[in-house]
């Protein structure tokens, strides 16, 4: 289960590690309240396995502080199905093996390879916004959704493999709830025109 700790990781106290606390503050930034709360703060290695667990949690996910300096390890959180998701695409197996789809939250945004091609490790970095995503396989074609990084909305990353999932921009929470007794009001945006 994703929120036991293994027997590889080791716990840590204060003393061995003074940046523990901004850590778990950069992990609990990733994702919703209500989920990071209890969730297990780990750092991983560069398998996506746990190697530091900073801070033991209850709900079965796991919230990671990533490495700033290190494209493609933002601080995230993430459910187990996701997680094994992740731990595929690490080992750069075939095909992802969660039996159902899994979710992760990016909202401290990230930076990307590439969006096409999950093993890249060479291309420039891509920035990408706050997103969540769910980790699945989504034909782009046949859902009708674009495949190129977008700063809002959603789009198919990875789109053509066995990796390809739906990334969406921004939080759930984005945009204004609706009330009982609340009246519509249609608002419409302009993009500036470009010379043909």
């Amino acid at each position: 289960m994703v929120g036991t700790k293994p027997p590889e990781a080791a716990a840590i106290n204060a003393d061995e590690d003074p940046y523990r606390a901004v850590k778990i503050a950069r992990a609990m930034r990733a994702g919703p309240t209500r989920i990071t709360r209890d969730a297990t703060i780990a750092e991983l290695d560069r398998h996506g396995n746990m190697a530091r667990i900073l801070r033991s949690g209850s709900n079965g996910w796991i919230c990671t502080p990533g490495d700033e300096n290190r494209i493609g390890d933002p601080p995230m959180c993430v459910d187990e199905l996701g997680m094994q998701w992740f731990k595929d695409a690490f080992a750069r197996r075939p095909r992802p093996t969660n039996k159902a789809p899994g979710l992760c939250y990016m909202l401290c945004g990230a930076t990307q390879h590439s969006n096409t091609d999950p093993a890249d490790k060479t291309s420039p970095p891509i920035p990408i916004g706050p997103h969540w995503m769910i980790l699945w396989p989504f034909d782009a074609a046949h859902c009708g959704l674009p495949t190129t990084v977008r700063d809002a909305g959603a789009w198919v990353m990875f789109a053509g493999t066995p990796y390809a999932y739906l990334h969406i921009c921004g939080t759930p929470w984005d945009g204004n709830e609706y009330l009982s007794g609340d009246e519509a009001v249609w608002t419409m945006q302009y993009s500036r025109r470009h010379p043909s």
